[in-house]
């Protein structure tokens, strides 16, 4: 097992933890990694855009102008595509852009991004992050300290002054061991883990 440093607020080290290596340390399966990036975002999509057709549009009942001799085109609606105020042509509908993903596949998906921040340095674990009063200033010298100045900050439970203290921060953003996604973890330079985090992704993300 690889082990890590655990850093203070202060970016000193107190101490190492091994890393569990069918979390932290297997090859990345780039295809699986894709796959769930694209299943997050078709997944953010609302699909709730939509415009009416010829057969929605309301008036147009009657024939603008006799067929022939007007010298001007046929025409049947005055709510055909062609006319101002008439139906859209492949009118968009509201549809569902959801796709799915099984959950071992989900699970390797974040294995794999786990054990990339991992083997490029780009993990910080931190041994308490706690804070009496929300204060954004003290936020922005920790991740100073421990040189992660575009993070993602994850706790094992939502923690209100962390996420305060974190908001205004730009390229930074706070997240739980639960709703952990890869998106994030690609978007963001520097993965933070507290401690108990750390040991909360090993219960959850371990191989069964």
């Amino acid at each position: 097992m690889s082990k890590i440093d655990i850093l203070n607020k202060e970016g000193d080290v107190v101490g190492d933890i091994e890393l569990n290596e069918e979390i932290f340390d297997i090859e990345p399966n780039e295809y699986v990694v894709h796959e769930a990036v694209v299943q997050y975002l078709a997944n953010q999509r609302q699909g709730t855009k939509s415009a009416k057709t010829r057969a929605e549009v309301r008036g147009g009942g009657k024939k603008p102008w006799r067929q022939k001799g007007t010298g001007r085109a046929r025409a049947g609606s005055i709510r055909s595509p062609l006319f101002r105020g008439g139906g859209v042509i492949f009118a968009p509908k509201p549809r569902d852009y959801r796709k799915k993903m099984n959950r071992k596949k989900k699970s390797l998906a974040l294995r794999s991004v786990f054990s990339d921040k991992n083997q490029n340095k780009e993990l910080r674990v931190i041994d308490v992050l706690e804070f009496e009063v929300p204060k954004t200033k003290e936020m922005i010298e920790i991740l100073d300290n421990i040189d992660a100045p575009k993070a993602l900050i994850v706790t094992p439970e939502k923690d209100t002054n962390v996420i305060k203290a974190s908001n205004n921060i730009p390229k930074v953003h706070t997240t739980t061991v639960g709703e952990i996604n890869v998106y994030d973890l690609l978007y963001y330079d520097t993965l933070v883990l507290t401690k108990d985090a750390l040991k909360k992704i090993e219960e959850v993300y371990k191989k069964r």
